[in-house]
């Protein structure tokens, strides 16, 4: 019991101490001091520490305390999105998409876009609805689930989510802008998002 209790104590306060060294090296990004950031951030993401992967992973991409690296760059997004951070899933599959430090693949994009977007990343959620809008990167012409993707990054604030989906409106039925309405207020974040509609297929 008492080496469970010493055990348990350990692991607290390497947790606090992680949490510490990564909000300075976060502190000291936003300041612009890359040097000291890249201090604090580099050895938790080593260690395993997701929100410092993706932040290295962004030190890379950016070029900011470090040579711009992008092979570096998805290296670290990549071991902060199979941890389930949002964030770096989008970048993940954004840098698929483009083929930046890895080979084009936009089936390897739409499947990492996808995962943020079950997360509630407004910005993978506007990404796959222009997807959808446009048949892009092999996935179905769908004016409803491009509406609804579209309607939910709007509400975290996404503005290009807003204009689309202002432009989309006018070109779909009343019947379909309804459904994508519903599917908008029946899904939550977490959950798997519609593959197909029942309205909303075909060109336009």
């Amino acid at each position: 019991m008492k080496k469970l209790l010493v055990a348990m104590i350990v692991a607290f306060g390497l947790h606090a101490s992680a949490l510490a060294g990564f909000t300075e090296g976060a502190n000291a990004y936003n300041a612009r001091d890359y040097a000291r950031a890249l201090k604090e951030v580099a050895p938790l993401a080593r260690a395993g520490h997701m929100e410092a992967q993706h932040l290295l992973g962004l030190m890379y991409y950016m070029g900011r305390g470090v040579a711009r690296d992008y092979k570096q760059a998805m290296l670290w997004h990549r071991k902060a999105a199979e941890q389930g951070k949002a964030d770096a899933q989008y970048v993940v599959g954004a840098m698929y998409y483009t083929g930046n430090a890895v080979p084009l693949d936009h089936k390897e994009a739409i499947a990492w876009f996808r995962k943020a977007a079950e997360q509630g990343h407004a910005e993978a959620q506007h990404a796959l609805g222009l997807m959808y809008r446009y048949h892009a990167a092999g996935m179905p012409q769908d004016k409803v689930l491009a509406y609804m993707l579209w309607n939910l990054a709007a509400a975290s604030g996404n503005a290009n989510a807003t204009e689309h989906r202002a432009a989309i409106a006018k070109r779909m039925t009343q019947e379909q802008i309804d459904e994508a309405q519903a599917l908008s207020r029946a899904w939550r974040p977490g959950t798997p998002l519609p593959r197909q509609s029942r309205s909303g297929g075909g060109a336009g």
